[in-house]
């Protein structure tokens, strides 16, 4: 990870990509559930909002509760990496809960005719 700058960047391309999508699909979509696609774009905005909220955490500690800078330095590495990775898999298993939640709206004529 770069920064958080970068990581909020792509959080917010990531769900309002899923919201163009779920708006493009209710509006040009034939008999899908119009209702429930609105949902999901609710979900989305929880979603990011949750998620960049929670992009901000600090190391609890100072370099004085370590033996020397180098102890202190590899234990913010790893505590920062830790907690980006948990974000990062919780946000992803979020985006796939609606991603799945955007199949189940389509209807079966056009993921029929999508897999032609």
């Amino acid at each position: 990870m770069a920064n958080k700058r970068d990581l909020k960047k792509q959080i917010r391309y990531i769900c309002g990509d899923l919201a163009a999508e779920c708006l493009i699909a209710g509006e040009y979509v034939d008999g899908i559930d119009r209702k429930s696609m609105r949902a999901i774009v609710c979900k989305i905005a929880t979603l990011q909002q949750d998620a960049l909220q929670r992009c901000s955490f600090s190391f609890d500690k100072v370099p004085s509760d370590f033996n020397n800078l180098k102890e202190y330095h590899v234990a913010r590495k790893a505590y920062f990496k830790q907690a980006y990775n948990t974000l990062r898999e919780k946000f992803n298993k979020h985006v796939l809960e609606i991603v799945k939640d955007m199949n189940a709206a389509v209807p079966k004529e056009v993921k029929e005719a999508n897999r032609k």
